[in-house]
């Protein structure tokens, strides 16, 4: 973390010599970027971005079945919830496409500064949002265009960093590099389910249901414009642009992008299938199972996915000492089949008592943490240079739409029907899915 990014300095001109040369050569020499500070600032805006969409994840579940949805009964209005909280996944390419216009034609401190406050004020707007019972459907039709913004904005605020860190890691580092981003999620996560775990805890339910659920919307806005700072503080910088410049990491066409490498973008999505699935089964999905069908306390239980959080974030960077060790494809194929094996477990886990019930949360923070940890970039690295920054950015949004963003969905809705077993063989397609996407690239790598 305390070696330095060296930027190729920029050709020396054919005029201004003597002092103006000198100060510009020596500012060039001295034009370092720190992967440290890379780190920071991925850390600290991914956490932003898991924070808002946890806030909205966790009050699909404890608030918007019976503040927009009070006509229906408690399952069904949860599964409306699930619905809505699936758009912001289907428009995220949307959105990633259109940041992509916006950087080339007004720069990438001008998409970064739109996207997040577009992400902070559609989160922000929620909290402000009328319940059914006073606007009707309208309210609805509201929160489903602030869900929309958060998508869109979400995938505007694509910046690179992860790519810049990866391509520059020492080559036995490259596993612990690759897992620093994604600390972000359980960061986002532990701030959100302790935020809602308080208000639970401490105001009574008409209250909560009232107002108290909007605390964590309007802190969603707060938590933004910080993070909004500290990552503008390294894209204004001179030597990240030198830095992104040198790599290529630049926006490409995407009719360019599909015709000459389309086919890592549907792999490298496959390739982290079953962590993507494993990330909402362990933190929306299982708090509408104990709500729904459960006798455990609920603040207790979000208790319990906070230590989880905590276990997730600890097994992130033993994910990149046993991808620098044994690489990257092994441990995402060892995870998966972790995963396949947890996920037989899951009807007598989550079907159990409190005691069960926990021990599915801390097993599958933990599995998370060791197979997230690794999901960026797994495939990217097979692009083009030209080609990687829109690439990476297209093939996240596949594998959030694939894998996670119809998981609280698909699987409340199956558990309610067929009960917990076709959980277990929706998380068991996943990883299947992940171990053959992973040996079809790994034979396409030895032709290559």
């Amino acid at each position: 973390m305390s070696q330095a990014l060296p930027i190729p300095s920029p050709a020396p001109s054919s005029h201004g010599a003597g002092a103006h040369g000198a100060t510009a050569a020596n500012s060039a020499a001295e034009a370092r970027l720190a992967p440290g500070d890379i780190a920071v600032g991925v850390v600290i805006g991914r956490a932003s971005e898991y924070f808002d969409f946890f806030v909205y994840g966790i009050a699909s579940v404890l608030v918007f079945p019976a503040v927009f949805f009070p006509f229906a009964d408690p399952l069904t209005g949860t599964l409306y919830a699930f619905a809505l909280f699936t758009l912001a996944f289907l428009v995220r390419p949307l959105g990633t496409l259109a940041g992509m216009a916006v950087q080339q034609r007004f720069g990438r401190g001008a998409k970064l500064t739109g996207s997040l406050l577009l992400l902070g004020t559609s989160t922000v707007c929620m909290a402000l949002l009328p319940g059914f019972a006073t606007a009707g459907a309208t309210a609805i039709w509201l929160l489903a265009a602030c869900r929309i913004g958060q998508g869109l904005a979400l995938g505007a605020s694509w910046d690179g960093l992860p790519s810049l860190l990866a391509i520059h890691a020492p080559a036995d580092r490259r596993g612990w590099y690759a897992m620093l981003g994604q600390l972000g999620a359980p960061l986002g996560f532990f701030v959100a389910a302790a935020l809602f775990g308080y208000l639970v805890s401490a105001v009574p339910a008409h209250d909560f249901h009232n107002w108290g659920w909007r605390f964590p919307f309007f802190a969603a806005f707060a938590i933004n414009v910080v993070a909004l700072f500290a990552r503008l503080r390294l894209v204004v910088a001179p030597e990240y642009s030198q830095g992104l410049q040198a790599a290529s990491l630049q926006p490409c066409s995407l009719r360019e992008l599909l015709g000459r490498q389309g086919h890592p973008i549907a792999l490298g999505a496959f390739a982290t299938l079953a962590s993507y699935a494993l990330f909402h089964l362990v933190t929306i999905f299982p708090l509408s199972w104990v709500l729904l069908y459960s006798e455990q306390d609920l603040a207790q239980f979000l208790g319990v996915q906070l230590l989880g959080a905590v276990l997730a974030a600890v097994a992130m960077p033993v994910s990149g000492w046993l991808a620098d060790r044994y690489g990257r494809r092994s441990t995402l194929g060892s995870t998966a089949v972790a995963i396949g094996a947890f996920s037989l477990a899951t009807p007598w886990l989550l079907g159990g008592g409190p005691a069960a019930q926990d021990a599915f949360i801390l097993v599958g923070f933990v599995l998370l943490g060791l197979s997230y940890g690794q999901s960026a970039g797994a495939v990217t690295a097979s692009f083009a240079p030209r080609l990687r920054y829109t690439g990476a950015a297209l093939t996240s949004d596949l594998a959030w739409i694939l894998g996670a963003a119809f998981a609280p969905l698909v699987a409340l809705g199956l558990s309610s029907r067929y009960g917990l077993g076709a959980v277990s063989l929706y998380l068991l397609s996943g990883a299947v899915a992940t171990l053959l996407a992973l040996r079809v690239h790994r034979r396409l790598a030895s032709r290559g």
